[in-house]
C-alpha cells in the first residue's frame, strides 16, 4: 500500500478538527502547523528535497 499526501491529508484534518473542538485555543497553533507542513510537502513535489 502507497501513502501519499492524498491519503495524509485528510488524516490530519481530521485529528486538527478534534483537537480544535477539545481545545479552541489551540486553533492558531495547529493551523500554522498544517499550513507549514503542507507548504513543505508542496515544496518538495516541486524541488525534490527528499526523494
Amino acid at each position: 500500500m502507497d501513502i501519499s499526501v492524498g491519503h495524509i491529508t485528510p488524516v490530519v484534518a481530521l485529528i486538527a478538527g478534534i483537537l480544535i473542538l477539545i481545545a479552541p485555543r489551540l486553533l492558531a497553533y495547529i493551523v500554522a502547523i498544517y499550513l507549514i507542513v503542507t507548504g513543505l510537502i508542496g515544496l518538495n513535489g516541486i524541488y525534490h528535497f527528499v526523494n
